[in-house]
């Protein structure tokens, strides 16, 4: 049996602001991402996995700092000098969209890297491309419509159109390679960078066609291939569940916004033998805890005692990252303590207080009075006492009003 580790969407520079580590320089946050990442090395080394694949986007985008830079190639040299093999994906985070630039992966490329090979362009990779692996890897990272708008003579053409014709030649490629080059005898492995149809980003937001390339999934979902291993979408998900093959979004390493509370996050070693299922193991990070809360307020009532109660325990708040949005009647702004509710908070890593005041703001009309019976500038004085308009405030808005419309009724009448 073959052991593969599969991760994606490291993106170890997203998060650099915020309280800093005194003895590395780094923003706390950022070494939660290489936490992630050491464990993720560690695993593969202890577990002597066979092939590591990271399927795209280790930075924030192709313009990495020299310190992150220095920090990812410390740790992709570990795998190299344990002799693993390691396949980097080109990922839409790593990619220029000026063609012919290099990408963020570029160094591993160029310095010909013992055991590490980067993949910027479709390649099909036979065991004498793996270190004598008895594997093949069908390998498609990003590729952007620009680049593919030159390549063929496609300027002025809709993004759709665009993306159609890129989905139409990787998927072609993929069944060339499928059905003339592939030797069935060994794995099939197929790594992309890219949505799938039927996949869900976090926030529960469907892939829809015509917003992106998405490639079909029936091209992933073939009988052919023994384990899919995808980037791109930081949900954790198995588009192919209970049958074969596994075709798996690992998610990214860490939380990259509060947005991805709710999403645990994961790598993947897989075990494959061909002819039998493919044996997957989700592997759970342990990163930082967030807690994101709701609370809507209707009355004076206990303010405090709610906005306390809605937060995790003290032992839990220590180094979280949290948030707290409040939505009440605008009246009841004064009476919110949120000093009070910061200092319950002071052991979190960040402390994220959205206050959400709502304005009544319907148009109380007479009720034995018509709409259409009242003029312009009566609406509009009911309007200003509906947002509460200062006294004074109001009376020079509706006096530039009654300009207003006094000399667009003269320009009418002209």
């Amino acid at each position: 049996m073959h052991r593969i580790l599969h991760f994606a969407d490291a993106h170890i520079d997203m998060v650099t602001q915020g309280r800093h580590d005194p003895q590395t320089g780094l923003a706390v946050r950022a070494m939660d991402f290489l936490r992630a990442l050491d464990t993720i090395v560690d695993t593969a080394i202890d577990e002597r996995v066979d092939l590591v694949i990271f399927a795209g986007d280790a930075y924030r985008d192709r313009t990495p700092v020299p310190t992150f830079q220095r920090e990812w190639g410390r740790r992709i040299k570990r795998l190299s000098e344990a002799g693993i093999e390691t396949i980097l994906l080109v990922g839409n985070h790593d990619l220029s969209p000026a063609s012919g630039r290099a990408h963020a992966l570029q160094e591993f490329e160029t310095l010909a890297v013992p055991h590490v090979q980067v993949v910027s362009q479709p390649k099909f990779l036979r065991p004498e491309n793996l270190g004598g692996l008895p594997l093949q890897v069908l390998a498609l990272p990003w590729v952007s419509r620009s680049a593919l708008m030159a390549a063929l003579n496609m300027s002025g053409a809709e993004p759709t159109e665009v993306f159609t014709a890129l989905e139409e030649r990787l998927s072609g490629l993929v069944k060339i390679w499928l059905d003339e080059q592939v030797d069935h005898s060994l794995p099939v492995v197929l790594t992309a960078h890219a949505s799938v149809q039927g996949a869900v980003y976090g926030g529960e937001r469907t892939v829809m066609l015509g917003s992106d390339l998405v490639l079909p999934g029936s091209l992933v979902r073939d009988p052919r291939l023994d384990y899919v291993a995808l980037g791109h979408i930081h949900k954790p998900q198995n588009l192919n569940e209970g049958a074969h093959p596994p075709v798996i979004y690992p998610g990214s390493i860490e939380r990259v916004d509060i947005g991805e509370t709710a999403d645990d996050k994961f790598f993947i070693v897989a075990g494959l033998e061909k002819g039998q299922p493919t044996q997957v193991e989700w592997r759970k990070l342990n990163g930082r805890k967030f807690y994101d809360r709701r609370v809507r307020l209707e009355s004076t009532d206990g303010v405090l005692e709610r906005l306390i109660d809605a937060l995790p325990k003290p032992e839990e708040l220590k180094d979280a990252v949290v948030r707290l949005v409040i939505d009440y009647p605008f009246n009841l702004d004064s009476v919110i303590d949120e000093a009070a509710v910061r200092r319950y908070a002071e052991e979190c890593l960040e402390f994220h207080f959205v206050r959400r005041p709502q304005r009544d703001t319907r148009l109380r009309i007479p009720e034995d009075t018509a709409v259409s019976s009242m003029t312009p500038l009566e609406l509009l004085e009911i309007y200003w006492r509906t947002v509460e308009t200062d006294t004074e405030d109001m009376a020079a808005l509706q006096k530039l009003a009654g300009e207003v419309l006094s000399g667009s009724q003269g320009e009418e009448g002209e």
